[in-house]
C-alpha cells in the first residue's frame, strides 16, 4: 500500500527552492505504488508540529510546473525553528502528526541546521516503531553544508545563483564607479555570507581577467580593518578608484548583532551594516584622493529574485530532488541527494547520494588555497570551481500584464486530525 508524503523546507530560501520542490512531487507522482497522497508542511517543520499540511497533489499541474520560475519559499513556506534534542515533547508530537496521516516518507529541504532536522525525525521515528523514510534535499546560498574536500557534496543548490547575481552586481557597479569616480572614488558592496565567503568571493567571476580595481574581504581572511583601509588607500594611489566587496561577517568591531532561531547572527537585522561601518572608517581617516565612499547593502534581494537564476542551478535544483524520491524509494531512510562533480574539464555532474548523519550540522569551510597572498582576492582555481554553476544565459521567466507569473497553490489543507499544539520552543 502506498504511503503519504510531507516535504518541507527550513532556513533561508533561494532561487531555485521551489524547483527542488518541484521535482520531488512530479517524482512522487511517478509511482503511484509507493507514494500516496504529497503534502507540505506548512512553514517547515512548524507546519509539522502545529498539522498544518498543504494539499499537493491537489494543485493543478500548472501551478507545480511554475515552481521552476517561482523564487523565495512563498509557495510553502520555511521557517528557522530547530528541533532541539531537549525538546521531547515536539518530537512526540512530530511522531503524533505522522501517524495520524499515515505519512511514510519526509523530505526535508534546507541547509546543515534542517538536514540535523531531517536526521533527528528519522531516528525518533525508528525509536517509536514508524517505518519513515526521512531524506534530505541540500539547499543553501553559503554553499557550506558538506566537507572542505567537496566529497559529500560538490556544491549547493542556490549557490548558482547568487554566484551569478553577485557576478552581475559587481559588473554593473563597475560601470556606475568608472564613472562616478571623481566624487565616489569607493563603493563598497556588503555580501552574505556570515562565517564562510564563498558568496563574496564569487564577485571575482564578474572580472576573471582581474581588470577592475577590485579587492574582496571575506571573513575568514583574516584581514584587520584596519588593514583593510590601507589596501583600500593603495588602491586608491594606483588607479584612482576601488570597488570593494566585503562580506556581512567580515570584523569591523561591535555591530548590534542579534540571532535567529538557529542560533545565527542576522546582520540584517543588527543596529548597523558592515559596509556602513566600512564606509565611516575609510572617510574618517580620509581619502588620498578627491571625493568619499559610499556603500550599498544587498539584502535579502540575493536570495528572493528569479531573474538572476542560474540555468544550471535550476535543473540540479530539479534534479537533486528527483534523486532524493528515488533514494526514499529503492534505498531507504537516513540520506541526503547529493551533486558530485565528475573529473575532467568538461563540466558534468551526477546525482548520488550519503548519509545524513555526515551532513548534519556539517559547516565547509572556504578552502584557504584558494585565497591570494594578499588575502583580498580568490584564485583561478575558485573561478574555475564556480564558473560552470551559473550558466551561459538568462532565466526564461513567464511574464503577464508586465509582471511575472509566479506559482500560487490553493490553499487547500488536510483535516486536522489531532489537539492543537503549542511548539515547545516558543512556550513562554
Amino acid at each position: 500500500m502506498p504511503k503519504n508524503v510531507i516535504v518541507a523546507q527550513s532556513g533561508g530560501p533561494s532561487p531555485v527552492i521551489n524547483s527542488s520542490l518541484r521535482g520531488v512531487i512530479e517524482t512522487c507522482k511517478m509511482f503511484p505504488e509507493t507514494f500516496g497522497k504529497i503534502y507540505a508542511g506548512w512553514h517547515g517543520i512548524e507546519g509539522v508540529l502545529k498539522e498544518e499540511l498543504l494539499d499537493l497533489s491537489a494543485q493543478d499541474e500548472e501551478e507545480v510546473a511554475l515552481l521552476r520560475y517561482t523564487p523565495a519559499a512563498g509557495s510553502i513556506g520555511t521557517c528557522r525553528y530547530k528541533l532541539k534534542k531537549n525538546q521531547n515533547e515536539d518530537f512526540e508530537r512530530v511522531i503524533e502528526v505522522m501517524k495520524a496521516h499515515d505519512i511514510g516518507y519526509f523530505f526535508y529541504n534546507g541547509g546543515n541546521d534542517s538536514m540535523d532536522t531531517a536526521h533527528k525525525v528519522s531516528v525518533i521515528a525508528h525509536e517509536h516503531g514508524l517505518d519513515l523514510v526521512a531524506v534530505g534535499v541540500p539547499k543553501t546560498i553559503d554553499n557550506d553544508v558538506g566537507d572542505s574536500a567537496f566529497k559529500l557534496i560538490d556544491h549547493t543548490p542556490g549557490y548558482g545563483s547568487v554566484a551569478r547575481y553577485w557576478m552581475g552586481i559587481v559588473q554593473n557597479a563597475n560601470e556606475e564607479n568608472a564613472g562616478s569616480s571623481p566624487a565616489d572614488p569607493v563603493l563598497v558592496l556588503q555580501a552574505m555570507g556570515r562565517k564562510i565567503g564563498y558568496i563574496p568571493a564569487a564577485a571575482r567571476l564578474a572580472d576573471p581577467k582581474r581588470e577592475m580595481p577590485l579587492q574582496i574581504y571575506m571573513a575568514e581572511s583574516g584581514v584587520t580593518a584596519e588593514e583593510m583601509c590601507d589596501k583600500v588607500n593603495d588602491q586608491l594611489k594606483k588607479d584612482g578608484r576601488c570597488i570593494v566587496v566585503v562580506s556581512e561577517g567580515f570584523d569591523v568591531g561591535d555591530i548590534g548583532a542579534t540571532k535567529d532561531g538557529f542560533g545565527h547572527t542576522q546582520f540584517s537585522a543588527s543596529k548597523t551594516t558592515v559596509a556602513q561601518q566600512v564606509v565611516t572608517m575609510l572617510n574618517s581617516r580620509g581619502l588620498p584622493v578627491p571625493g568619499a565612499a559610499r556603500g550599498q547593502v544587498s539584502g535579502t534581494d540575493q536570495r528572493d529574485t528569479c531573474l538572476y537564476a542560474s540555468v544550471v542551478d535550476l535543473d540540479e535544483a530539479y534534479k537533486v530532488g528527483q534523486k532524493a524520491v528515488l533514494i526514499a524509494k529503492d534505498d531507504g531512510n537516513g540520506w541526503m541527494a547529493t551533486i558530485l562533480r565528475e573529473p575532467g574539464p568538461i563540466y558534468n555532474v551526477r546525482y548520488d547520494k550519503v548519509p545524513l548523519e555526515k551532513v548534519a550540522n556539517s559547516e565547509r569551510t572556504f578552502p584557504q588555497e584558494w585565497l591570494t597572498a594578499c588575502k583580498v582576492d580568490v584564485t583561478d582555481e575558485f573561478v574555475n570551481y564556480a564558473k560552470p554553476l551559473i550558466g551561459e544565459d538568462w532565466a526564461s521567466v513567464p511574464v503577464i500584464n508586465g509582471r511575472q507569473r509566479f506559482s500560487r497553490f490553493k490553499p487547500v489543507f488536510a483535516d486536522k486530525k489531532l489537539p492543537a499544539y503549542v511548539l515547545q520552543g516558543l512556550r513562554k
